[in-house]
């Protein structure tokens, strides 16, 4: 298996442990922290957004944080998609699989 290949499996274990959640779960403050799930999962969304620029030679844009949390996951599996495409660097996957772990272990 190639590393785009154990990053989209690791967006897809983490969008099916957060895919069914209601507002009341995002809104509750992540393990071991002093920010919401929405929040830390938002801040995966960017930092993948990051590495995607990155790996296309592009800048950097904001990601969007939209009123509704539950578009999160969405969110998530468009920006991996997008890094995934870029066909980037081994150690740019490497990062984002260490983000996606890291951010699964704190929900």
């Amino acid at each position: 298996m190639g590393a785009g290949v154990d990053l989209q499996r690791a967006v897809e274990l983490l969008t099916r442990q957060v895919g069914h959640w209601q507002q009341p779960r995002w809104a509750a403050i992540a393990t071991g922290g002093n920010v919401s799930r929405a929040d830390l999962v938002h801040r995966l969304v960017q930092e993948i957004a990051n590495l995607a620029a990155d790996a296309e030679g592009q800048p950097r844009r904001s990601v969007p944080r939209l009123a509704n949390d539950l578009a999160l996951p969405d969110q998530l599996r468009v920006v991996s998609a997008d890094l995934v495409a870029a066909d980037p660097p081994a150690e740019l996957l490497a990062r984002a699989d260490a983000e996606l772990t890291a951010t699964r272990r704190a929900l």
